[in-house]
């Protein structure tokens, strides 16, 4: 039976999910210190084991980023990263001032887009750095 949970995921689970999921692969030393910096966070667990999970970080007033949605593959097409996203929704219904601004990188776009989220081209582009 799938559990949600209002937590952020704990480093192992972090980096074996984003690991087996596709994402891109993140340094234990830079997991151990991002983690507990979270705003909020939700993991699925299945058997007690954890098999999905998304966090936010930003301000808590005005920006927030929406990151780290995985699920592992052998749960998907179960709506899990939907249930992860109704969370992370509800939490930022919750705190988001108004006018506040939300963002992600949307590796599957139709999941977002469900939520409300849209492209920002043309008004604007995404961009990022790798250090």
């Amino acid at each position: 039976m799938y559990q949600l949970i209002k937590q952020v995921a704990s480093v192992d689970d972090f980096l074996r999910l984003r690991d087996i999921s596709g994402l891109s692969p993140r340094s234990r030393q830079g997991a151990e210190k991002a983690l507990p910096n979270s705003l909020f966070g939700a993991v699925i667990t299945f058997e007690g084991r954890v098999v999905g999970m998304g966090r936010v970080v930003g301000d808590g007033a005005l920006n927030f980023d929406i990151v780290d949605v995985a699920v592992d593959p052998e749960h998907q097409g179960q709506g899990l990263g939907s249930q992860i996203m109704q969370a992370i929704m509800d939490y930022l219904d919750e705190t988001a001032e108004p006018l506040a601004y939300i963002t992600l990188m949307a590796d599957v776009p139709q999941l977002y887009e469900k939520f409300g989220f849209k492209l920002s081209r043309p008004h604007s582009e995404g961009m990022y750095i790798v250090k």
